[in-house]
């Protein structure tokens, strides 16, 4: 909901998106809570967000969703989204 980033399930943040700059430099970053143990943040206040909570796919899906679950069909989703071609560090050459 705006003026939140990320992506949400009703007050609950699934997904954090996030810009910094500094120094000269610009780095940006993606969280998916997949099957994070959500206990953790009953002691802060998650993206400094009062009120609203965290989620994850495990939590809302009732099942146990790891990342190598998602991580071929979000990449693939990604590269379409934003017409791009990615290549992964391990890739030789």
């Amino acid at each position: 909901p705006p003026p939140f980033t990320g992506v949400w399930m009703g007050d609950s943040k699934l997904c954090a998106i996030g810009v910094h700059c500094g120094n000269h430099i610009t780095s940006h970053g993606l969280a998916l809570n997949c099957c994070t143990d959500l206990t953790w943040f009953d002691h802060i206040i998650p993206c400094g967000l009062e009120g609203k909570g965290v989620t994850s796919l495990s939590h809302e899906l009732g099942q146990h969703v790891t990342v190598s679950h998602v991580l071929e069909p979000f990449l693939d989703s990604f590269q379409e989204v934003f017409d791009c071609t990615l290549v992964s560090s391990e890739d030789p050459g």
